[in-house]
């Protein structure tokens, strides 16, 4: 039997329709541009800041430990300096994913957001009087404030995508984090902020966009799912549905909801030390950490910090490091751009897994070039090059899908926290570990992309066009494999309620 010809035509025009259309129907565009430049530029502005002004704070360092001890610090006080103000901002951020929780379950995902800009005002006030007030420990406090007010993006921007174009509306979050990145490099150079005067104006700029998102972003409405599953209210999830995508009733979209929202009332949100003795998904708490942590632990944050110390190392003059390192974000942001474009196409999986596995041919083509002691500049810049796979941005759409609305603030909680801390050790550790392995320690970072390309191949499944309880029962099978045997573990509901 034939479908009636209004529906299939329906059916043809709903496949054709681009990101563009879908965003433009509604004030979604405006939203994720508003949130993108207010939020994740941020963080990948704060990423790549200080590797430019590298000399200059160094230098600041020394003048005011000299202002008030009338001494010289030691050069090992200074390079502990020097990691305590890099590690601070993952720091920050750990202590930001320990309040995630609290904040988007009492305020709700729009408030928290606006929360955390404020926070970042906060941190650029004092980032910017502390070369006036001539102390250092005042960028540290300002680097933890910033890292404490970015952590609800993602949330926020998974809860209010379709799931049809779910992975490449998350992904914006990658690119204009790789966008922060590269306005950070070039705000560097020392034609712009990158001076012995301005290094802290480069330091406290993206300031100006906090302040027109704080005043904007109240305009938009609140997460549709958080107003649907957890505060109840229909009439305004549609609302808040309608304001971002644009006219239509959206019942398929609420009865997702409604059935997400029936397999989860019998359970209240869980707290963080609740979800980790869940097995039902346990499973997936382990995919998400593990990916997360692999993403901050696979070189990427070494590079944006320490690229200075690095070129420098590799034989680089001084002079065009700068600019060797603006290069490299700027093909990260290529990468990220491309990346939006094939995640709905290819999915989630075959991205991160090559990702990583490209991470990691890179990573021992720069060992062995720096051992060979042949670093022509274009040789070293393409091998580092490689590198920039950025397999950061296909990691974001997939940690947010991996979790039903109930257990989603806690696993952030716990993968924030641990992929946070991760960071941190590493941004303290990193400038005493290339002093005792040089070269070989970057052969720990292709040890991690190896690790983390096997695991994505053999045990991360497919999430692309799934709905958050279909992506629930593809780990209920391995969940059942490693630690549930005997079959305890009940299956999700997966059928609407009735009525």
């Amino acid at each position: 039997m034939k479908l009636p010809g209004t529906l299939s035509t329906i059916v043809i025009k709903k496949k054709r329709k681009t990101l563009l259309a879908e965003l433009t129907r509604g004030n979604a565009l405006l939203l994720v541009i508003v949130l993108g430049i207010g939020a994740n530029f941020q963080s990948g502005y704060h990423a790549t800041a200080l590797s430019s002004p590298t000399p200059f704070i160094k230098h600041f360092i020394n003048s005011s430990w000299y202002e008030r001890y009338e001494e010289t610090p030691p050069s090992e006080k200074v390079r502990m300096i020097w990691s305590l103000i890099v590690s601070s901002y993952p720091v920050g951020g750990l202590f930001g994913s320990w309040s995630f929780k609290f904040i988007a379950g009492n305020l709700g995902r729009k408030k928290g957001v606006i929360c955390g800009s404020c926070i970042s005002i906060i941190a650029a006030i004092i980032m910017l009087t502390s070369k006036i007030s001539k102390s250092f420990e005042m960028i540290i406090i300002a680097r933890l404030l910033f890292g404490l007010g970015c952590c609800l993006h993602l949330t926020y921007l998974t809860e209010i995508s379709p799931k049809n174009i779910r992975g490449r509306v998350t992904l914006t979050y990658s690119n204009f984090f790789s966008l922060g990145k590269v306005i950070g490099g070039l705000l560097g150079l020392s034609e712009i902020f990158g001076t012995e005067d301005l290094w802290i104006v480069a330091l406290t700029f993206p300031a100006c966009f906090l302040v027109a998102h704080v005043v904007v972003f109240p305009f938009f409405p609140e997460s549709p799912r958080y107003l649907f599953i957890e505060k109840g209210d229909e009439e305004a999830c549609r609302k808040a549905l309608q304001s971002l995508w644009g006219p239509g009733d959206y019942r398929q979209e609420m009865d997702e909801m409604l059935v997400e929202q029936a397999a989860i009332e019998a359970a209240h949100p869980k707290t963080p030390l609740q979800l980790m003795k869940d097995r039902t998904v346990r499973w997936q708490l382990v995919t998400a950490v593990c990916i997360f942590l692999f993403n901050n632990l696979s070189g990427m944050f070494v590079i944006h910090n320490f690229s200075f110390v690095i070129f420098m190392g590799a034989g680089i003059p001084e002079d065009k490091i700068r600019y060797i390192s603006l290069g490299l974000l700027m093909c990260e942001v290529i990468v990220s751009m491309s990346t939006s474009l094939l995640i709905d196409r290819f999915g989630r999986r075959p991205l991160i897994c090559g990702g990583f596995g490209a991470m990691c041919c890179g990573w021992v083509l720069v060992t062995v070039l720096l051992n060979l002691k042949v670093i022509l500049d274009l040789l070293f810049q393409s091998s580092v090059t490689r590198i920039l796979v950025d397999t950061g941005a296909a990691t974001s759409p997939l940690i947010g899908e991996l979790f039903v609305q109930s257990d989603r603030l806690a696993a952030f909680v716990i993968i924030g926290m641990l992929g946070c801390l991760g960071m941190a050790v590493l941004g303290f550790a990193f400038p005493f570990l290339i002093i005792y392995l040089g070269s070989y320690s970057f052969v720990l970072f292709a040890c991690v992309c190896l690790l983390a390309s096997l695991y994505t191949f053999f045990i991360v499944p497919e999430t692309k066009g799934k709905t958050m309880l279909e992506i629930a029962e593809e780990f209920k099978a391995i969940t059942k494999f490693f630690w549930d045997p005997c079959g305890t573990v009940a299956p999700l509901c997966l059928s609407p309620p009735r009525v």
